[in-house]
């Protein structure tokens, strides 16, 4: 029987990262939130869109994370786009902050997810491309695209 810790739930992805960035190195990271966060998260109320993370003070903070408040949340919802703690070890965190500094990358929140009951974020190391880069990529999934097609007319 699997252990309810295997039991992984994606409810929201930066699609828009992986067109964006290389994708050098990915970080499992715990974030710190209230109640009714929790619960508009399971509900899949969240958006990762234009979000980034940043490191101050020996700490992760992910910026831009929308939150939709939770309906029946009244006097306790938080403010949907608040700075939000990401928990990382703090060797990771140095490791980031000296990454970040030397080589000039940045932090994106790939997706967030369920892990059993916890929430989780996945966190990329990432390089910007430059435009011919994404046309680049464009033209091989395309070119992958009409071979697919190709050889699923001569089946």
């Amino acid at each position: 029987m699997a252990d309810k810790k295997d039991n992984v739930k994606i409810i929201a992805q930066n699609k828009k990262a992986r067109h964006e960035y290389f994708i050098l190195e990915t970080y499992e990271c715990g974030i710190e939130l209230f109640g009714t966060e929790v619960k508009s998260i399971r509900l899949g109320k969240v958006n990762l869109a234009d979000s980034y993370a940043s490191v101050n003070n020996g700490e992760v903070w992910v910026k831009g994370m929308n939150i939709s408040p939770f309906e029946k949340g009244n006097i306790f919802n938080r403010d949907p786009l608040r700075e939000k703690k990401l928990l990382m070890h703090k060797r990771e965190i140095l490791k980031l902050s000296q990454r970040i500094k030397e080589d000039g990358l940045s932090l994106v929140p790939l997706k967030v997810y369920l892990k059993g009951s916890l929430v989780k974020v996945e966190l990329a190391l990432v390089k910007g491309k430059k435009l011919y880069d994404k046309r680049e990529d464009i033209a091989r999934r395309d070119a992958k695209r009409r071979i697919d097609r190709a050889v699923k007319a001569q089946r």
